[in-house]
């Protein structure tokens, strides 16, 4: 009599810690990149956000969408505003001191960070066929999305 051998893929399932592990590891290679301009993963963050509106941008927005990416307190995400403009890589509008642009300064650190990481992103990335790239992309909006509604639920 033969008995059939399962089979085992050398693929985790998708779940809660292979998701973190990833993310982590990504993250600890911004955290490099970032070291050497001397600033931090919150500060990038931020600085995304500026970049994103291509023009300047209200103090709230800001505040309102790294407070829901990084899921911290709002006035960790002022703070962290507030070591921008200190380090003048973005100000207040001189006419509206609501409103937040990019500094020269600025703009040059975001661009050279994003640079950078690019280039790191596409060794990360290199070879994983496009289909896999957007399935995981869509799990992982899908995921996103149910964590926040759980976590809107609370």
């Amino acid at each position: 009599m033969t008995t059939a051998t399962p089979t085992t893929s050398t693929s985790p399932t998708t779940n809660g810690r292979v998701i973190a592990l990833a993310h982590y590891a990504g993250r600890a290679v911004l955290e490099r990149v970032l070291a050497r301009t001397g600033n931090t993963f919150n500060q990038s963050v931020t600085l995304r956000v500026v970049a994103a509106e291509g023009a300047p941008v209200a103090r709230d927005k800001v505040t309102a969408e790294v407070t829901g990416s990084l899921k911290i307190e709002e006035s960790a995400v002022r703070t962290t505003i507030d070591e921008l403009v200190a380090a003048k890589l973005v100000e207040e509008l001189p006419s509206d001191a609501s409103r937040l642009r990019f500094t020269p300064a600025g703009r040059e650190l975001y661009d050279r960070v994003t640079a950078e990481t690019g280039e790191i992103s596409a060794r990360i990335y290199a070879d994983i066929p496009t289909e896999d790239l957007a399935t995981a992309g869509r799990v992982l909006t899908l995921v996103t999305e149910r964590a926040n509604a759980e976590l809107a639920r609370t």
